[in-house]
């Protein structure tokens, strides 16, 4: 069996003009749809992971076009979608549950934001049992600071792919799937 791929927050407010720009998303979602078009034409399984936050949640909100998937990894209409209320997409849904009837062992991951949402679903994942391959390119980051340091978004999303390395996920890039 094919890995089960997990699209995990592609939403509109991560790109330019919406309320959470991350660095360089386009570029992130342009390499989640090749790594969805080569599922699709493996037959494989995809679940989209959609999140929302309550009105007055800064972005994502419920019923706002930020809150909507980007067009490029558009779920198919035979294509699972979780809606999520939690960095981590297992909490409070049924992504194991889904997982376990699928009778999936094996994850491919892409999303937003490598620093929260993908970090914490692909840590619960792993130990959850599953074997977890993170696309690197299919995800993106914000640049974040803390105690007076600016760090950039690039150095962010790669500290927390190598983190997920180490942590016992493979980390690849959409050229290395094939």
């Amino acid at each position: 069996m094919h890995p089960v791929l997990v699209i995990i927050d592609i939403q509109r407010d991560y790109f330019p003009g919406g309320r959470h720009p991350l660095v360089d998303p386009d570029a992130a979602a342009d390499a989640a749809a090749r790594v969805l078009a080569r599922q699709r034409g493996l037959s494989a399984p995809v679940i989209h992971v959609r999140h929302e936050s309550p009105a007055g949640g800064g972005f994502l909100e419920i019923g706002t076009d930020g809150a909507e998937i980007d067009p490029r990894v558009a779920p198919a209409s035979d294509e699972t979608v979780i809606v999520k209320h939690a960095p981590n997409s297992f909490i409070g849904t049924d992504l194991n549950e889904r997982l376990r009837a699928l009778g999936a062992s094996e994850l491919l991951v892409v999303g937003m934001m490598t620093s929260m949402c993908v970090d914490a679903t692909v840590r619960a994942a792993v130990d959850l049992g599953y074997a977890v391959t993170v696309v690197g390119d299919a995800c993106a980051a914000p640049g974040l600071a803390y105690g007076g340091v600016e760090v950039p978004g690039e150095a962010v999303h790669a500290a927390f792919l190598a983190a997920l390395g180490g942590a016992g996920a493979r980390v690849v890039t959409s050229a290395e799937l094939g």
